[in-house]
């Protein structure tokens, strides 16, 4: 992106690059730590659980020693619970050299245990992705699409050329809230209009229209 290394303010066209204060971007890609680690998948891993690594603090992204990559062929699919309700704003991808950069990324928002075959219906939203090496493009989700988030899958169906693809980190950026309480049913249910009521000056009208 030309311009990144400059001064000045920042907008946000669907990408960008960001040059607000590193600590609060950080700040608002935090929502790793509300993911459900023990129930989340990644299919085609090259080695078992590797994909919960690239799930991790900001200040960690460029790690390199922890990473996932596909084994055998280019695709990666993530399921990805959370432990409450998420409103999803954007998404962050760094990849690897030579190739093994993704190149594109469909999301799906409650679709809980998606499979390769499962991944070819229509997503609530995709995006061609650029390399990025240090975490300095962000892809700003349609915000309505993404409300009410319990399960999101990202699916990666293809990168720049290599044979496999290789992931250093996804960040997620949004609004995290508790599970839904259940009082909020009941509030609805109670608020509703009692039938007999109703019946009452039914009978009430057809009494007065006699006489």
């Amino acid at each position: 992106m030309a311009g990144c290394g400059g001064h000045g303010h920042s907008h946000n066209h669907g990408h960008s690059c960001q040059h607000e204060d590193p600590n609060e971007r950080g700040n608002q890609f935090s929502l790793y730590q509300k993911i459900d680690l023990f129930r989340l998948q990644c299919l085609n891993e090259a080695e078992e659980g590797s994909g919960k690594d690239v799930f991790k603090s900001w200040d960690e992204r460029l790690d390199t020693t922890k990473f996932v990559e596909s084994d055998v062929d280019e695709e990666l699919l993530f399921n990805i619970p959370f432990t409450g309700s998420v409103k999803l704003k954007a998404l962050i991808v760094i990849g690897g050299e030579g190739g093994e950069h993704p190149s594109e990324v469909k999301l799906f928002k409650n679709r809980p245990a998606m499979t390769f075959d499962d991944a070819g219906s229509e997503a609530e939203q995709s995006f061609e992705l650029h390399e990025d090496r240090n975490g300095s493009l962000e892809y700003a989700t349609k915000v309505a699409r993404f409300s009410s988030v319990n399960h999101l899958s990202l699916y990666f169906p293809k990168n720049f050329g290599a044979e496999t693809t290789k992931i250093y980190y996804i960040g997620l950026k949004g609004e995290f809230s508790e599970a839904h309480r259940h009082e909020v049913t009941i509030c609805n249910y109670e608020a509703r209009a009692n039938p007999a009521d109703h019946k009452a000056n039914a009978l009430e009208d057809v009494h007065h229209f006699i006489q």
